[in-house]
């Protein structure tokens, strides 16, 4: 993700999220952390043609990374793309040498929630009234990657996708 994706970003994220939405600023405070030696975010986008149709961001503290978002867009639900970003996210996991993968989850979110088990994430705990102003619980969710190097072990391939390519 660059700072010219933000735009197409932030109507996604309106679209998908809009009680919850975050800001342009988020955005931006976000990637201002995602260049130079001391990265500490990888913040993707995937493209269908010129249009933007998802992006996944992970941020990194020591040995544990947290995914601070994906989203697809709705016409693109049940492609894999979803699977294909966290796949990159986890890879950027590798990367920063994390440990562990954290994840916060709507509750009522069980399509993401399927996704992410598949790839490993088990339930821990739940956060009463995370997302505002909604009041709705989030569900927390762990991967550990020390076993595994974070490698996604039999998640799907980033490879292919009818014509959507993920850019970082």
């Amino acid at each position: 993700m660059r700072w010219w994706d933000i735009d197409p970003v932030l109507e996604l994220e309106k679209d998908l999220f809009p009680e919850d939405a975050w800001s342009r600023g988020m955005f931006w405070s976000e990637l201002a952390h995602a260049r130079g030696p001391e990265a500490t975010r990888r913040y993707v986008v995937a493209l269908d043609g010129e249009r933007l149709v998802g992006y996944a961001g992970l941020a990194a503290a020591g040995d544990l990374g947290d995914v601070q978002t994906i989203a697809v867009a709705r016409d693109q639900w049940g492609t894999g793309l979803g699977a294909r970003l966290l796949t990159e996210l986890l890879r950027a996991a590798t990367a920063f040498e994390c440990a562990q993968v954290m994840l916060e989850c709507r509750v009522d979110n069980v399509r993401a929630q399927k996704l992410y088990e598949r790839f490993g994430f088990e339930a821990i705990g739940v956060r009463r009234g995370y997302y505002q102003p909604g009041n709705v619980d989030a569900l927390v969710m762990r991967l550990n990657t020390a076993a595994d190097s974070g490698s996604g072990a039999g998640s799907p391939s980033v490879n292919g996708g009818q014509g959507t390519e993920s850019n970082g």
